[in-house]
């Protein structure tokens, strides 16, 4: 017995297509409902049910008066707060996996002691993850952790809880300082993040602190063409 595709599935499907094979590129517009209404023989409604679809997948933004766009769907994190990548790449509906490169005690050099607020060559955590979306990798993790706060960091099992999650459920965070820049990496880093080392990158770095303890100082790696960040300032009077 052969099952019918629902028409507002082959709606779908066909602008799918178009999206991934970039006839449709980011900040394209679509056919209107009434076009894919007439195209696919359907009624307005059907049309309207896969652009909505599409809408809250992320494929697609409503603009009032202009038309419906291809969006942009790049991974996508919040400067002012600090969230657990797993849960953000779920709530797009996505599969979240990681690489676990390195887990180790080190001695404190001179920037990551700085840093920390370590004396040098003080024992230091240290973590290197590659952050996987459907797959896809979208972020290197370079974290070091203070033992003092986070003693038993090197025996948590990253590949079910992230670093973040284990520094969160250990020591609350308070505060956050963020400084973001674009880079080019090297080769090794290029070869994790399975990108050329041409390729433009954003770094974030990254200190978190739980009441006045600094706790966590992190270098994140995105490819530029995977990942953005995004900040919003609300004024008020």
């Amino acid at each position: 017995m052969t099952s019918t595709i629902p028409r507002y599935k082959a709606i779908e499907d066909f602008l799918l297509e178009r999206i991934h094979s970039g006839v449709y590129p980011v900040n394209h517009q679509i056919p209107a409902e009434e076009q894919l209404a007439r195209d696919f023989a359907v009624s307005r409604m059907t049309a309207n049910k896969a652009i909505r679809d599409l809408v809250q997948k992320g494929y697609l933004t409503r603009q009032a008066g202009l038309g419906t766009f291809v969006t942009d769907r790049k991974a996508e994190s919040s400067l002012h707060e600090v969230l657990n990548i797993a849960s953000e790449v779920r709530a797009r509906g996505h599969e979240y996996s990681n690489d676990i490169i390195r887990c180790e005690a080190l001695a404190a050099d001179d920037e990551v002691a700085l840093r920390l607020g370590l004396r040098l060559g003080g024992e230091v955590f240290h973590s290197i993850l590659v952050h996987r979306e459907n797959g896809v990798p979208i972020q290197l993790e370079d974290r070091f952790v203070n033992p003092r706060w986070v003693p038993h960091y090197l025996h948590s099992d990253f590949s079910k809880q992230t670093p973040n999650e284990v520094l969160v459920a250990s020591c609350p965070i308070s505060d956050v300082e963020h400084v973001v820049e674009a880079v080019l990496v090297d080769t090794q880093v290029a070869g994790w993040l399975e990108i050329d080392r041409t390729a433009p990158c954003l770094s974030v770095i990254r200190r978190t602190w739980s009441d006045e303890h600094l706790v966590s100082y992190a270098r994140l790696i995105h490819p530029g063409d995977r990942y953005k960040l995004r900040s919003t300032l609300n004024r008020r009077r």
